[in-house]
């Protein structure tokens, strides 16, 4: 009998110990524990795509981010996807959605309600619509408000990575 309670001990504590790992799969920011990411000055270039699960013009851009991913993932290029979505269950609703969607670049999740008070520090020529991408290096950076072909967003990239 004390066998079996430690066993299902064991198993619940697994279970448990596997759940939380699982619920901190996409690190949560709120905007001021996000924005140093849009600031770095190293030899990267980095690609900031700000998106939800539920914009329809968001999910169509997906296989270009990936297929882009794929193409220069052996270069210092780094994509962010930073979704934000709202509500309940975050972390399951991220994690499906990219599951189906065979997503490969990095997700996080941006959670701070209070858009109005950072969108003009992610660009000023941001009205707060998605999908909405920044694109920034040491020596260049430009902002597009707009969804994106494999093709548009390689040519962004090139205007990026051209000094």
């Amino acid at each position: 009998m004390l066998s079996q309670l430690k066993t299902i001990f064991l198993i619940l504590f697994l279970s448990i110990l596997s759940f939380s790992l699982f619920a901190k799969k996409y690190p949560v920011y709120n905007f001021e524990t996000f924005s140093p990411v849009l600031e770095k000055q190293n030899d990267t270039t980095y690609i900031i795509n700000f998106w939800a699960t539920w914009c329809a013009p968001c999910v169509k851009e997906m296989p270009a981010f990936n297929e882009l991913h794929k193409k220069y993932k052996d270069r210092k290029i780094k994509i962010i996807l930073v979704s934000l979505d709202f509500g309940k269950n975050l972390q399951t609703k991220i994690e499906r959605f990219a599951q189906i969607h065979k997503i490969k670049p990095t997700i996080i999740i941006l959670d701070d309600p209070d858009s109005n008070s950072w969108i003009d520090k992610v660009s000023k020529d941001w009205s707060g619509a998605i999908p909405a991408t920044l694109m920034y290096n040491k020596n260049k950076r430009k902002f597009y408000e707009q969804s994106f072909t494999f093709k548009e967003l390689e040519s962004a990239l090139h205007q990026i990575l051209n000094k």
